[in-house]
């Protein structure tokens, strides 16, 4: 019986497979380059722990990388185009109303000057300034699973201020340097613009700004983005008088503020952290969209870890008296947010990078640059 089963989840497999090189072929001029693009999937989702280029190669039976490097870099085909197919691919299974869009970035580490973006920047992957590339990713988390549907990497100004540079690795002109909130943003914008069904968005403090607070309310999203613990609360509402930094404001916190919620299981059973949730003020969302009607609250949510103590703060909105306030969002925005928002171990080539024609090594592809205009 249990034969049975793993021969049908093969052929599941097979034909989902087929179905997604299907959906990819319109963006390739020639049936041979289309193949060869489909025997770089096939390697892509091979049980190799890590996907270099010559381990590709050899997992599609090539005696070197070069032929699947030409796909990446000489070969005119959009990579934009490619990243709304998987988009509309991924909504069709996990598409869901209340679903969660997560924005965050990650580090991979490298050697050398020559990769384009790489500099020595602080990365989470490694916990310090190392140098390494930057990729800022979105993520879509809802009660089906989650999958990534956006991607942009982030150029330093060390970058963007050198011309030569730029051109050396085929960035195109109209490129310009643009922070992570700013990408960010766009992300979100592109989501808006795709119709793409989701209720809030998450992000840690990279990303808490006001400008995101700002086209979030007005797009009628609600939102949980992680703010340092210097960020100043004040409160409107009449049934609470707080004001202050979140962390002074969390250390005069009653015992009864805080409640104990499970943020999913982990290895070692339910993690589970206190919570406390402060609704600042009802505001009506029609001064931000016209188009909708009724009170929206904004609030301060708490995350303690309850082995140290360690405090994490998040500004917060929402329609009032729901979601947050039911406390049903806690597994999302503390368990598979980490997970949703984690790029696949996979070297960084196979997500950000394309062959620069008539050069060795890789440099960046000026269809994936070109998301950051």
């Amino acid at each position: 019986m249990a034969g049975t089963s793993f021969r049908r989840t093969l052929e599941v497999c097979k034909a989902s497979l087929v179905d997604v090189k299907g959906r990819i072929r319109p963006l390739f001029g020639q049936q041979r380059v289309a193949d060869c693009a489909g025997q770089y999937l096939d390697a892509l989702v091979g049980n190799e722990p890590r996907k270099t280029g010559w381990m590709r190669a050899e997992a599609a039976g090539d005696i070197g990388p070069w032929r699947q490097q030409a796909i990446l870099g000489r070969r005119d085909w959009d990579a934009d185009g490619l990243r709304d197919i998987v988009r509309a691919y991924a909504l069709e299974t996990l598409g869901d109303n209340d679903a969660v869009l997560v924005i965050d970035e990650t580090g991979f580490l490298k050697q050398g000057k020559a990769t384009c973006g790489v500099a020595r920047q602080y990365t989470g992957s490694a916990g310090k300034i190392t140098n390494c590339q930057i990729g800022v990713f979105a993520s879509y988390v809802s009660r089906h699973g989650h999958a990534f549907i956006d991607r942009a990497l982030y150029l330093p100004q060390v970058w963007t201020d050198d011309p030569k540079r730029m051109a050396a690795v085929y960035v195109p002109d109209d490129v310009g340097f643009a922070t992570k909130p700013q990408i960010a943003r766009r992300m979100i914008a592109r989501a808006i613009d795709a119709n793409v069904p989701f209720s809030f968005v998450a992000a840690d403090s990279v990303y808490s700004t006001g400008e995101i607070e700002t086209a979030l309310r007005k797009a009628g999203k609600g939102y949980v983005l992680g703010v340092a613990a210097n960020r100043a609360f004040h409160s409107w509402s009449e049934k609470l008088h707080v004001g202050g930094s979140a962390e002074t404001i969390a250390q005069s916190l009653p015992k009864k503020a805080w409640r104990r919620l499970s943020a999913g299981e982990g290895t070692k059973g339910a993690r589970l952290y206190a919570w406390a949730y402060l609704e600042l003020a009802d505001l009506d969302i029609n001064d931000y969209n016209t188009s909708l009607t009724g009170l929206w609250t904004r609030g301060m949510l708490i995350r303690r870890n309850i082995a140290d103590g360690d405090l994490a703060f998040f500004s917060t909105w929402c329609p009032k008296g729901a979601p947050i306030k039911n406390w049903s969002w806690s597994k999302v925005f503390a368990g598979p947010l980490k997970t949703a928002s984690k790029p696949p171990k996979t070297n960084s080539a196979s997500i950000t990078m394309r062959h620069a024609p008539g050069m060795d090594g890789t440099a960046m592809s000026p269809w994936s640059c070109s998301l950051l205009p």
